[in-house]
């Protein structure tokens, strides 16, 4: 498997990793209503409730801008692609919806159509002001979208400073763990309020991040979770469907243990069919769908032949005929 010429496997990477933790945190989170407490509850709560959405949403931020920068350059009208990309986005999640009432692609894609676009035509200084103001809000009001909002407009704003393809140092690690660990305290002991618990999250998932990113560039082992990042969507919507299906398994289960192995063999199958199938095609099965409906036309999805036109940069190892020079032998 090998990524498509021009995509930031590191972002890729990163994205698996919040798969995961989304998974795991969904798995839980469906059986809540249906269970008693048991032994995963505070660990749940303390270590990975709310951790990874705020990934995702940073990464989505990302994916707006750096998706925009590609349409500007293949249409005529960018921002018509967007909304039309938005659209289908919307119809994916309105769907979802229906099964999944925590679905989180529709106020996505509507966060992206009434937020997103009109910040995208604004200098970058005041992307990053609004992003940077945007946060203080959610924290002093701790209200999660308010959060998620923020994050799409940080996102938006590393791309416009070309900040997406930097990574982060031990020290920056070592600060996300140091202020995470008081404020977790602080929100299960101090005084109610606040955006305590928001905050907490926010470093919670800077911690993960960065930490993650460290160790995949120590070990140059993050093409597991690269595949997974890939197929984000695909992953994300198939996970529902393995949730509501195992949950009389989870639902007599008192300790906890259903939720860990639920999750984790869903992951594991994932992460071994993403491999298999970027190892044929360019794009997810749900990703090709989505990529086609927003330009109006099926885009390329093969690993050889011609290239996707609406991919921002040549697909270098793709397109070139075989016995050219770099292609494929």
């Amino acid at each position: 498997m090998t990524a498509p010429a021009g995509r930031i496997r590191s972002l890729d990477a990163l994205r698996g990793l919040a798969v995961c933790g989304i998974m795991l945190v969904n798995t839980w989170q469906h059986t809540r209503a249906h269970r008693g407490p048991t032994s995963i509850d505070w660990v749940m709560t303390n270590l990975f409730q709310s951790r990874f959405y705020p990934i995702f949403s940073f990464l989505f931020g990302i994916g707006f801008a750096l998706f925009l920068r590609s349409a500007r350059e293949r249409a005529e009208r960018p921002h018509r692609v967007l909304l039309r990309r938005l659209a289908v986005l919307a119809a994916f999640g309105a769907a979802h919806r229906l099964v999944n009432s925590g679905d989180v692609l529709l106020p996505y894609a509507a966060l992206g159509a009434f937020l997103l676009l009109p910040a995208a035509v604004l200098p970058a200084p005041a992307v990053l002001l609004l992003g940077a103001g945007t946060t203080a809000v959610a924290l002093i009001g701790g209200e999660p979208y308010v959060l998620i909002a923020a994050l799409f407009l940080l996102g938006l704003a590393t791309v416009e400073y070309g900040g997406q393809e930097r990574r982060p140092g031990p020290a920056a690690f070592a600060a996300a763990v140091v202020v995470t660990v008081p404020l977790t305290w602080w929100w299960n002991h101090g005084p109610p309020g606040g955006g305590v618990y928001q905050a907490a999250a926010l470093t919670g998932a800077a911690a993960y991040a960065s930490g993650f990113l460290l160790l995949a560039r120590r070990t140059g082992r993050a093409s597991l979770f690269e595949a997974l990042g890939r197929m984000a969507l695909t992953n994300y919507l198939t996970g529902t469907a393995v949730i509501l299906l195992a949950m009389p398994i989870l639902v007599r289960d008192g300790t906890g243990t259903a939720i860990v192995a639920v999750s984790g063999v869903t992951v594991a199958a994932q992460a071994a069919f993403s491999r298999w199938w970027l190892a044929r095609h360019r794009y997810g099965p749900l990703e090709w769908v989505w990529r086609s409906a927003t330009w109006w036309r099926p885009v390329p999805n093969g690993q050889t032949g011609g290239r996707d036109e609406c991919c921002p940069v040549p697909d270098t190892d793709r397109a070139r005929p075989q016995g050219e020079p770099g292609g494929r032998p």
